[in-house]
């Protein structure tokens, strides 16, 4: 018998980890963000169970949207689903320029009176859930989803005002490039993002990125950033001319949308009713450009 229990306690004290020694599970809590990003979080990525707010700014094409796109494309590559609520003109083709997987994208484009039990249903089945934020949400409404989001290990990305995140993160300044005397296409969009925080985002940073950059987002380099002080910011025109369609900033991966999304319709890209999500990360070899789940109305 005491044999026995010594052989119990042996196998009981090889399950048991020391508090001081890393968590071996510790990596699949964070969801990869671009390398650019990565300097904005306190985690380096988007840490499962937070709260990331992406305030609007002034305007309110101001590249928030560029931004939550931006955060959205590396953990939809990696196989993560994702849902954006709220946005009824989030411009699926934009999206899927980025890199985010139109089949593990769920889109409720009006959410109605039910926005927190929507909400909340997708925070038990989806890794990262996006949503604009109603003017009417009270503090303990978004005190319940954020502490929802901790129990569930999913990641809340509010798109608005949202008191208490983790991080919030926004656009403060912007110039576009392309434009030359009379001549030119909008080609990319040189953003400053500041992030600021609880906890270990305490200190306020700022970064510099291009959005679009190569591929997705860019630091830019001194010597450029220098040089970018210098050039007269052009605001993005109302309508767009003929041919400027992607490269001149219509569609969202030029960086022009805003909060509502002047980044085209939903559903633009890709066929309505794909595979709903099934409480986590679907096949990561999926096509990017795959079936679109839509929920509710268009």
């Amino acid at each position: 018998m005491a044999g026995r229990m010594v052989v119990g306690s042996a196998a009981l004290a090889a399950l048991v980890r020391p508090a001081s020694a890393p968590d071996p599970a510790g990596g699949h809590r964070l969801l990869p963000v671009a390398p650019e990003l990565t300097g904005l979080l306190p985690n380096r990525g988007l840490r499962r169970g937070s709260t990331i707010a992406v305030a609007t700014g002034q305007p309110r094409r101001s590249g928030g949207t560029s931004l939550v796109l931006a955060l959205l494309a590396e953990a939809s590559r990696a196989g993560s689903w994702c849902a954006v609520v709220g946005v009824p003109t989030f411009g699926a083709s934009a999206a899927a320029e980025l890199g985010i997987a139109l089949d593990r994208l769920a889109l409720v484009p009006h959410p109605g009176p039910e926005w927190a039990t929507v909400i909340a249903a997708l925070i038990d089945g989806v890794d990262v859930v996006v949503t604009a934020v109603p003017a009417t949400v009270s503090a303990s409404v978004a005190n319940r989803l954020a502490a929802r989001a901790r129990q569930r290990g999913s990641v809340l990305l509010p798109y608005g005002r949202w008191d208490g995140a983790d991080v919030t993160l926004q656009v403060v300044r912007g110039a576009w490039e392309g434009l030359g005397p009379g001549r030119g296409r909008l080609r990319r969009r040189e953003v400053t993002v500041s992030a600021r925080g609880r906890g270990a985002a305490a200190r306020p940073k700022e970064i510099k990125v291009w959005l679009p950059g190569d591929g997705l987002t860019r630091v830019i380099p001194r010597s450029a950033a220098g040089s970018a002080g210098r050039r007269r910011p052009v605001l993005p025109p109302t309508s767009a001319p003929a041919g400027t369609s992607g490269s001149a900033g219509t569609s969202g991966s030029a960086g022009t949308s805003g909060s509502a999304g002047t980044s085209g319709s939903a559903g633009t890209s890709g066929s309505v009713g794909g595979s709903a999500p099934g409480g986590g990360s679907g096949p990561a070899g999926a096509s990017r450009r795959g079936a679109l789940t839509l929920v509710g109305p268009a």
